[in-house]
């Protein structure tokens, strides 16, 4: 890319097809949670899905700097324009939501159609961490996670403190050893950069008067998301509470919001085909063109 950074990929289909979907994982997660989700459009899109900045084999700078959200766009602003800008949808899940919508209020030419998975737009967000205690007690790992020590303490005996963000919040019957060697092959590369995520966000819980969060000005202009977008939200995610929905219609026109009753943070492994058939719906969409 022009500014340095390079991103590892996992494609589907040929890029010589007319369509392009891009696909942004979150934590603590890995490009490959897209394959069954690509595999399923590869007959009608070309699709491509980055490992993040700071995860696999992609840039990982050590400042915590290089991860504040102006970075992050630039390394996916850079992927679009590289695949022929704009894309027809940008599928984003947990902390790829958080750049996508920033991508999208920001660098609008860039896509045609917006498909957020469970990942809260950062106006509400900022909202519901400064006054709703049920949202501020669900996201306190946030904190956890950006000690400076976190990265040890999630690595030792097997990664035993990561695999229950998976099985506490949902259950994950889906997580069968396969996909387990799957996630650890991701985290032996390392967990500070994903980690760094957290540290460089000032959306998190505050712990103390001085926080970052209790002062925070987002513009209005910086936050408003003018593209086609849809919301699919899995209803049984104990991170990201319903209530970041309310009033979210402030900030994203048009929004479309499908609620999906019993699905986890983690609806992408739970339902791949839901997701496959909603990107399949949204590249038939007048929105996208013929």
């Amino acid at each position: 890319m022009p500014h340095g950074v390079t991103l590892s990929c996992r494609a589907a289909g040929s890029s010589a097809q007319p369509r392009r979907v891009l696909l942004l994982h979150g934590f603590p997660e890995g490009a490959f949670i897209w394959d069954a989700v690509m595999l399923g459009l590869s007959g009608r899109a070309y699709c491509v899905a980055p490992n993040l900045r700071g995860y696999e084999r992609s840039s990982a700078p050590r400042a915590v700097e290089a991860y504040r959200a102006k970075h992050l766009v630039a390394d996916i602003a850079a992927l679009i324009e590289s695949m022929g800008a704009p894309i027809d949808v940008l599928v984003a899940h947990d902390w790829g939501g958080a750049v996508a919508w920033t991508l999208a209020a920001q660098r609008p030419q860039l896509l045609r159609q917006l498909l957020i998975i469970n990942s809260p737009h950062p106006a509400t967000f900022l909202r519901e961490l400064r006054q709703a205690p049920a949202q501020q007690a669900a996201s306190a790992y946030m904190n956890f996670l950006c000690r400076s020590d976190s990265a040890a303490l999630l690595s030792a005996d097997d990664f035993k403190r990561l695999w229950p963000f998976f099985t506490q919040m949902g259950g994950a019957a889906w997580l069968d050893e396969g996909l387990r060697e799957q996630y650890r092959q991701l985290w032996r590369h390392g967990l500070e950069g994903p980690l760094n995520y957290y540290r460089a966000s000032p959306l998190r819980p505050a712990t103390s008067p001085d926080d970052p969060i209790r002062t925070l000005a987002l513009s209005r202009e910086a936050v408003t998301v003018n593209v086609p977008t849809t919301l699919l939200w899995g209803d049984a995610d104990v991170a990201l509470l319903p209530s970041l929905l309310e009033g979210l219609d402030e900030f994203v026109n048009p929004l479309v919001v499908h609620r999906v009753g019993g699905a986890s943070h983690w609806i992408v492994h739970e339902q791949p085909a839901l997701i496959t058939a909603t990107i399949e719906q949204l590249l038939r969409s007048p929105r996208t063109g013929p």
